[in-house]
């Protein structure tokens, strides 16, 4: 603990700059709302709830493998196309990216909407792959 203050004092640059900058990210996080959930935790939403799964990759990525019954909705025309997911507004909307950074932005836009039940999935299809769950190529 010694070395910590001593390195703190030193360095408080530094470490006032870290500082900042976590409360700035925690800040963000809480404000946005956004919550991030496990691929199991998905999959009750989507068995328990009828949610459904919002693939935000582009139309190759989505052809090469995922989730069986996912909806296919590009991050580029999410906003054009929200429309399309109106019949889904009371149920959760899990959204799925490569690897869990890009949802987020989709997911705070479909709260814009009116999507209260939208939420992240931790790590994307990487992540479900990883955990060898199943995915489908039709």
């Amino acid at each position: 603990m010694e070395q910590f203050i001593e390195f703190a004092t030193n360095h408080w640059m530094m470490v006032g700059t870290f500082a900042i900058l976590l409360i700035l990210w925690l800040g963000y996080e809480f404000m946005t709302g956004n919550k991030a959930i496990s691929c199991q935790q998905a999959t009750l939403l989507v068995n328990r709830e009828e949610g459904v799964f919002l693939d935000i990759r582009d139309r190759g990525d989505f052809r090469n493998g995922h989730i069986a019954g996912a909806v296919n909705i590009s991050m580029a025309s999410l906003k054009d196309r929200v429309g399309e997911l109106e019949k889904y507004k009371a149920k959760p909307i899990i959204v799925v990216c490569k690897m869990g950074n890009t949802a987020s932005g989709a997911v705070s836009e479909l709260q814009k909407a009116g999507f209260e039940k939208a939420c992240v999935m931790r790590g994307g299809m990487s992540n479900w792959q990883n955990d060898n769950l199943p995915v489908v190529t039709k």
